[in-house]
């Protein structure tokens, strides 16, 4: 067993993909760097923190990114989010089996702030070209940074996401909650709390994610693999019942809930789905839990 979490993203697609198998598209040896980080006398990556190119994986061709979560926590940049763009365009030209982003990233960076926002919509929009035209896009979540900030919303913009129990998925990270809000609504120290409102088995419990693994390389190439051949319906109507589910879900949590001393709105969450012993959550095993889902 190796752990996904303990491995660099290069180390990823060499455990994940099929040995031997990955041709790297612009890779440090180019030196396309940031035009940014050097005017802000900040060091750069020579791959801007992402690896992309193709491969095979179980023999079928893909088209594969991973972010490195090393180099300032896999923030999107300019170059960063052009090369992801760039992969997907021409996942459109030569329609691999699939695309797989091995996702690990706390947003768009601060220096590049305006670059990276505009480079995570043109991300988002190459990503659902990709999916209308058939081909599946498959995020891989297990790094130790998580998927927060705009790749959060290109993760959920994608046809599977796949988690580790350790993996993190979010819109906001718990650093910005605090700065924001602070202390008393969402404590970053709280390690437990993060997990609970943030990682991994809340996101499968709610939905928010396609199939949760252990924190393991070979059991993400298995779900990858199983992900390949299928792709979820990108129209109205599944954006409607999409909708229809979250709604769903946010009303599942009483605003006014007698049994709320003492707890958190996730145990609060997954009790009101109907899991009666909702605080051994966090203890129970991968396998244990998948089957307490009701979603």
């Amino acid at each position: 067993m190796i752990s996904f979490a303990e491995c660099s993203a290069r180390e990823r697609l060499a455990l994940l993909l099929d040995p031997g198998s990955f041709h790297e598209w612009l890779p440090p040896a180019e030196r396309v760097t940031s035009p940014h980080l050097a005017q802000l006398g900040v060091p750069s990556a020579f791959d801007d923190g992402v690896a992309i190119g193709r491969a095979t994986l179980d023999g079928r061709p893909v088209f594969v990114a991973a972010q490195e979560g090393a180099f300032m926590g896999g923030g999107v940049g300019e170059v960063h989010g052009a090369k992801l763009v760039g992969l997907l365009q021409r996942a459109l030209r030569d329609r691999p089996a699939a695309v797989l982003l091995l996702a690990e990233s706390g947003g768009v960076r601060l220096h590049e702030a305006n670059a990276g926002l505009i480079a995570v919509s043109e991300v988002m929009r190459a990503l659902l070209d990709v999916r209308v035209a058939g081909i599946p896009v498959v995020v891989l979540i297990g790094g130790a940074n998580g998927c927060f900030g705009g790749m959060g919303i290109v993760a959920r913009c994608a046809d599977h996401i796949v988690m580790s129990d350790v993996g993190r998925l979010a819109m906001s990270g718990p650093e910005v909650i605090e700065a924001s809000h602070g202390v008393e609504e969402f404590d970053s120290r709280d390690r437990a709390l993060v997990w609970r409102t943030t990682g991994g088995k809340h996101r499968w419990l709610t939905g928010d994610c396609d199939a949760l693994v252990e924190d393991d390389v070979a059991a993400f190439r298995a779900a990858a693999i199983a992900a390949i051949g299928t792709t979820k319906p990108l129209t109205l109507a599944s954006l409607e019942d999409e909708h229809a589910l979250l709604t769903r879900r946010l009303h599942a949590l009483p605003a006014d809930n007698p049994d709320s001393a003492g707890r958190d709105e996730a145990t609060l969450l997954w009790r009101a789905l109907g899991i009666a012993d909702a605080e051994q959550v966090p203890e129970l095993p991968v396998a244990a839990l998948r089957a307490l889902r009701v979603i």
